[in-house]
């Protein structure tokens, strides 16, 4: 989440005015993230999340995140619900940008998520899993191996820059992505999050209360979901001081894989797969940081996730020879 484009207090009544929620109380930007711009609003019938939607979204695909957040919402499960006008149209358009208001989640998003929000976790998003088995929707994965080439391309420069031969690391990890691509053609495919950070989560105490932010969702490998959820949840700091120097926590990852296991087991294909899947997880948000890190408006109020968190993931996955690494 993040703020890009500011709201007038014009704009927003008139927004408001398709809808039965009643009169702005507040707006509050959400600085978090990078992508689209996001608010608090509350009006005088409750509290919403207000979005608009920028930069990697594109507006013909937006019917299929409110599809599947309402698919998701139909089944019982934990996520914000669209908010309907009175004409029953949930996306419009704000400041020039596609809108859309949601529902609010009740939690918190964990700072730093513990060994039992990790087993939570690991439970919500296989219950995710499950509960999206027959969305009829899909959507290929605009940021998948595809994407991650060109986004790499005259970038070499940018990366010596932040870490002296840091373009090596990346080069050899495209290089066992490439040889292993076949490897995992054929693993269970589904919807999935593909963004499933801890700021993209709530909890109530330990207990999972929800996910957000689904707008990175598509088709793909369900166990890629999974290397993304590793990647985010299972490094802990090893010097605050040093975005190089993270260290995988063994507790977190076994926990978040058992938790997913006790709702969906993986295959054996998908557990020899998981190394590579995590550095191919790995390799995703390196890129796109590395991007936003060198093109983020100045104006924007918004922080720029630092490459070098998912350089050392890239170096720690390219190490790794087994699921067991991650406590599989």
């Amino acid at each position: 989440m993040a703020v890009y484009t500011q709201v007038s207090d014009e704009a927003l009544a008139a927004f408001l005015a398709a809808y039965d929620l009643g009169s702005p109380v507040a707006l509050k930007g959400v600085a978090e993230g990078v992508e689209n711009t996001n608010y608090f609003l509350e009006t005088t019938t409750g509290r919403y999340f207000l979005t608009l939607f920028e930069k990697r979204v594109n507006a013909a695909e937006l019917p299929y995140f409110i599809g599947l957040k309402q698919h998701l919402a139909g089944k019982g499960y934990p996520c914000p619900e669209p908010v309907m006008g009175r004409d029953g149209t949930a996306l419009r358009t704000l400041e020039g940008r596609p809108a859309v208001i949601i529902t609010f989640l009740d939690g918190l998003s964990p700072r730093r998520p513990n060994v039992r929000q990790c087993r939570a976790l690991g439970e919500g998003l296989a219950k995710m899993h499950l509960a999206l088995a027959d969305f009829a929707m899909t959507r290929e994965n605009s940021l998948g191996p595809k994407a991650w080439a060109p986004l790499w391309a005259g970038r070499t420069g940018d990366a010596n820059a932040l870490q002296a031969g840091l373009s090596e690391t990346v080069e050899a990890a495209f290089t066992q992505i490439l040889q292993a691509r076949n490897t995992f053609a054929d693993l269970p495919r589904g919807t999935i999050h593909a963004d499933l950070f801890p700021d993209n989560a709530f909890f109530l105490g330990d207990d999972f209360s929800g996910a957000i932010d689904f707008y990175f969702a598509c088709t793909d490998a369900l166990a890629y979901d999974l290397a993304v959820c590793l990647n985010a949840w299972a490094f802990d700091e090893g010097n605050a001081s040093d975005a190089s120097r993270l260290e995988f926590n063994f507790s977190k990852g076994a926990a978040l894989i058992a938790g997913y296991q006790s709702v969906r087991p993986l295959s054996i294909p998908e557990r020899d797969a998981l190394p590579v899947l995590c550095l191919g997880a790995a390799m995703r948000f390196f890129l796109t940081r590395l991007v936003d890190w060198t093109s983020t408006p100045a104006g924007a109020l918004v922080r720029p996730k630092n490459p070098l968190e998912y350089a050392a993931r890239l170096a720690f996955h390219l190490r790794m020879k087994g699921a067991e690494g991650y406590g599989a």
